[in-house]
Order: C-alpha cells, then sequence, then structure tokens
C-alpha cells in the first residue's frame, strides 16, 4: 500500500505545551547524570535471542566497568532463567559496593512478590514498578477510566510498601514510571506520581525515582523538554523525587530528547550502550556520555577502550555497532575526501607547534586516541581522496614528508590505481604506487646506484666517481659540479645524455637515534619543459640525494 498523498487524514501533528517563560533553552549541561544501563533488561528483551546467564554475567561485568552505578538486571517475573540470573548475582556477591541493581515490575501483586524475593539478600535495591496511563492505553488496550488506571499504580505501590518491610536488611529504594509518559496527558501522570508518592512517602533524603519515558517518541525533542520541565514544576514535593528519563528513538532523537531533558529539569538517564532497545532502540548512552565528555564535562563514564566495549556488546546482543555510529563506529573517524583530508592532516600537523592542549582539529569532535583509536585509521585512500589523504598515509606509514607539489605530482598515481582497482587502497598499496612512481627500492631500474665517493677538486668543484647499473650492466662514470648533486647531474649527462635542471631540493630524517635514516626529494626540469620528481632514502643523507637524482633520471628516461 503506497503511503498517503495527504497524511493529515491519518495523522495529526503532536501539539505544543503551555509553558510560559520556559528556562530549559537557555541552560547548560555542566555535571553527568545519573546514569541507568538497562541493557540486562529493555536490551536484552530487544534483542531476537536473548542473552543467556553466561552472557548476561558478561555483560554485567563490562557495565560495572566502564562505572555504571546503576544497572537494571532484568525482569524477574518474567521465568525462572531472569529469577535465576539476579538471584545469583546477589547471592554470589557480585555485585559491587558502589553498585545498586534494579528490577523492573508491572504493577500486579504477585508479579511484586516475586521481583522482591529475587533480590532477597541484596544489601541494596531498587524495585521499579510501572503501568501505562496515556489514553491510547487506557481506551484500547486497558478500556478503564483514569481513576481505574490510577488505582492500579495506588496498589501496586501498596504491595511494594509492604514487600519492602518484609525484608529489612535491605536499603530498597523505589522507582516508579508513568508509562507512555510522552503520550499522556500530564496534569493526570502527575496525579498519578503524585497518589504513588502519597503512599510510598519519600523524603529529601530517600527520595523516590519517577521515570518519565517517552515509551513512544512521538514529538520533537523540544516537545519532550517542555514536558519534563512542567512535570518539575507541578509535582508535589518535588525535592523529595528523582526524575529520570527513558527516552526511546522512534524520530531518531533520543539522544537529543534525553539531552533536552536533562536541561529542563531532570537528574538521570536511562539507557542502552549503542542505543539497543525496541523498536529503533533506546537513548544510547555511550552517545551521550561522549557528547558530554567534548563539551568538557567528565561523563563520569570510562569508554577508553571502546573497541573491546563493542566487543563484549556486540557479542552478548549478537548485533552489529553500525559503521557509522557516533563515536563507536568504524568508520567515524575515517575520511575519504580529500578537502577533509588535507584539513584534518593541517589540524594535526598544528598540534604539533601549539602550547596547549585544547582539541581544535578539523572534522573530528573528539581525541579518537582518546577512547582507544589509533591516528592511523583516520584518513583512507580511495579513488574520492586527495592528495592529503595518501600524502598522510605516507607519512604515517612510511615517515616520507613530500613536499606540497610532489603531492600533486603523485596524486595522478594514486587516482589510476584507485580508479584501476575499484576499491580502498591501504598503506601497502599507496607505498606499491610511489615505490614504482619514482623507482624507490625496486629492482631492476634503469639507473641503479651501486657504489660511489665523492672529492673535491683543487679548484673547489665536487668530483663524483662511482659505478652505475645501467640496465644491470655496470658502468664506471664520473662528473663533476658545484655541489654533490649537480655532480650527479653534470654524470648523467656526459655519460648518458640525461639532462636535467634542479628546481628544488628538500630532505629530512627518517625517524630519530642511531638507526635514523633520511629522504631525499628533488624537483626537476627536463629540456622540453616536463617536471620531473625524484625521491631517494638511505642511512646517509648525501647518499639519499644521489639516489633521489638517479630516481629524476629513471622517470625522465620511462616510456610516457
Amino acid at each position: 500500500m503506497p503511503m498517503l498523498k495527504q497524511p493529515s487524514a491519518k495523522y495529526r501533528a503532536f501539539g505544543q505545551i503551555d509553558l510560559p517563560n520556559r528556562q530549559w533553552p537557555s541552560r547548560l549541561i555542566e555535571k553527568a547524570p545519573r546514569w541507568l544501563s538497562t541493557d540486562l533488561r529493555d536490551g536484552n528483551q530487544s534483542i531476537i535471542d536473548p542473552m543467556d546467564a553466561v552472557k548476561k554475567r558478561r555483560f554485567f561485568d563490562l557495565l560495572v566497568e566502564v562505572g555504571l552505578k546503576e544497572i537494571e538486571v532484568g525482569f524477574p517475573s518474567a521465568g525462572a532463567t531472569e529469577f535465576d540470573f539476579i538471584s545469583g548475582l546477589v547471592q554470589s556477591d557480585a555485585i559491587p559496593e558502589d553498585v545498586i541493581v534494579q528490577v523492573l515490575t508491572q504493577s500486579r501483586e504477585d508479579l511484586i512478590r516475586t521481583s522482591f524475593a529475587s533480590l532477597e539478600g541484596a544489601r541494596a535495591a531498587i524495585v521499579h514498578l510501572y503501568n501505562a496511563v496515556s489514553p491510547a492505553w487506557r481506551d484500547i488496550v486497558f478500556r478503564m477510566s483514569k481513576e481505574e488506571v490510577k488505582a492500579i499504580a495506588v496498589a501496586g505501590a501498596k504491595v511494594m510498601r509492604d514487600e519492602a518491610a518484609k525484608y529489612p536488611g535491605t536499603d530498597w529504594h523505589f522507582q516508579y514510571s508513568p508509562e507512555t509518559f510522552s503520550t499522556a496527558e500530564l496534569d493526570f501522570s502527575i496525579e498519578v506520581c503524585a497518589a504513588v508518592m502519597d503512599v510510598l512517602r519519600p523524603t529529601p533524603d530517600h527520595p523516590i525515582i519517577l521515570n518519565l519515558p517517552a515509551t513512544v517518541e512521538a514529538a520533537t525533542p523540544n516537545v519532550y523538554a517542555d514536558q519534563i520541565e512542567y512535570f518539575c514544576r507541578h509535582l508535589p514535593n518535588r525535592d523529595a523525587a528523582v526524575i529520570s528519563l527513558h527516552t526511546h528513538n522512534d524520530r531518531g532523537t533520543g539522544v537529543a530528547a534525553a539531552e533536552l531533558g536533562l536541561m529542563a529539569g531532570a537528574d538521570r538517564v536511562e539507557g542502552c550502550l549503542f542505543g539497543n532497545g525496541e523498536r529503533t532502540g533506546n537513548c544510547c548512552l555511550v552517545t551521550m556520555a561522549l557528547n558530554l565528555y567534548t563539551q568538557g564535562v567528565d561523563p563520569e563514564l570510562d569508554f577508553s577502550d571502546i573497541d573491546r566495549v563493542i566487543e563484549t556488546v556486540t557479542y552478548c546482543n549478537d548485533l552489529p555497532v553500525h559503521q557509522r555510529h557516533p563515536y563507536g563506529g568504524e568508520l567515524v573517524y575515517t575520511a575519504f575526501s580529500g578537502s577533509h583530508q588535507d584539513a584534518i592532516k593541517k589540524g594535526f600537523e598544528a598540534r604539533e607547534t601549539q602550547n596547549d592542549e585544547a582539541w581544535r582539529v578539523p572534522y573530528l569532535p573528539i581525541d579518537p586516541a582518546d577512547l582507544g583509536r589509533s591516528y592511523e585509521a583516520v584518513i583512507r585512500v580511495n579513488s574520492q581522496s586527495g592528495k592529503g589523504g595518501f600524502a598522510w598515509v605516507l607519512e604515517k606509514d612510511q615517515g616520507l614528508k613530500l613536499p606540497k607539489k610532489m603531492q600533486a605530482d603523485f596524486s595522478r598515481h594514486v587516482q589510476a590505481m584507485a580508479d584501476e582497482l575499484g576499491r580502498e587502497l591501504n598503506a601497502g598499496d599507496i607505498w606499491d604506487a610511489f615505490r614504482r612512481a619514482y623507482h624507490v627500492k625496486i629492482s631492476p631500474k634503469h639507473f641503479q646506484l651501486v657504489r660511489y665517493e665523492e672529492s673535491r677538486a683543487a679548484d673547489g668543484t665536487r668530483i663524483f666517481a662511482g659505478t652505475i647499473a645501467v640496465d644491470g650492466a655496470e658502468q664506471s662514470v664520473s662528473g663533476r659540479g658545484n655541489g654533490l648533486i649537480s655532480s650527479v647531474m653534470g654524470t648523467l649527462r656526459d655519460a648518458f645524455g640525461v639532462e636535467l635542471e634542479v628546481v628544488d631540493y628538500t630532505e629530512h630524517a627518517l625517524g630519530a637515534g642511531t638507526d635514523a635514516r633520511a629522504a631525499a626529494y628533488l624537483e626537476c626540469r627536463t629540456p622540453d619543459g616536463r617536471t620531473i620528481w625524484g625521491c631517494g632514502i638511505d642511512e646517509d643523507i648525501a647518499t639519499a640525494s644521489v639516489r633521489a637524482v638517479l630516481s629524476a633520471a629513471n622517470t625522465a628516461v620511462a616510456p610516457a
């Protein structure tokens, strides 16, 4: 069935919130929220094959390692597998002292009792009660009035209160979610939450957690922020409640909604690593935490080895992390575009001379090294790349710092290889293209240096005397000039009829210390006006310059 040409016949825009003088648009997020991972509950129920106990334990240990202090570990009334896993965590002392686990239950007496039983012996725990309150659920799913829906929440709160009293050795915390909050009437959500608070009697020292989920993301993030600010303004005893957010990603803005919700007064964020969750997923805790990090705010979560985090998450969920996923994707720090590559290369060069630690590399919102990624993968080369890309690869892989004009000369060789292969070029491909283009470290080649000596004549000129193999046949040759390079040029002219004029010469060390080598680059002009480039690499800079001359000569005599 095709999409409707007039969707207004079927869909309606979400209404705005009556919130005069809203404050959240002018606020900043200046500290990390309380985080809760629901990977083992919401995330687990959303994958094709839910995790077994071994995978859940591996995931739990990862969450602890990255710094999560509140972890929703399951739905104990769902079955024996869930119950036994949760009870096993408690009984095996697997929960660190600074971590508190949470379980979820519907507002039904038997399910609530099972939830408390699964946590018997815990030092501290959160029991999370929920029931849906929005019109669509009241009218279509439950066929109940507002009063009947509120009564379900109140009845569940009373059971929670009474069950907690049976286990006095545990520090119990209560959480309530008016599920489908994002599509419910705000005043009714407040009414239900206030009724639950009347039963549980939270205090500022021992507050209730009120979780306000965007169960289905139905509006733009600013509307959700308005809902949160309205709720916070009108909730009785606001200081006795922790306001928690649980956003979904149906419109693709789950992270944005959570960020604006914090600005609107919320204290806590629920989500999953890399956004796993029902339908299009939950708020991605990795993205949101690292968004804070790039704003100079400590997220209090550690993703300094993000590839190992990805390895565990993908193993446990059996779901891939998309290559373009913010911060974690394989390609998110990779530039193929020539203009991007040039800007990134210049950014890294500038960092070598700047006198502070401020991160100002174009196109990279975060330093990949902070997440355990290497710089070598930042720039990669394909048919869309420019000279900055392969220049970066050569510098990082071989230490070669090509002059700007030589980069332009070499770019046509790289482009030809990319077009021929029809794929991304790796460092080995680019090095092979460079060696062939400039006759570096390849054999056979037309002119090959065997050995040489340099001496000074009585008139001050330099004398080059040595052996050069021409198509494999060694010949003794000599020549003189004002310096070593010009004496080699004179030798090529007199012995082989190859005439070149030096336009520019540069050199640099490759590495440092006793094992350092040198690279020399030579720009030459032929009698017919062609520009020829040569490159020489050797342990000795003088020999590198000789090899650069022969490299240019080989290009000059090579077939066009």
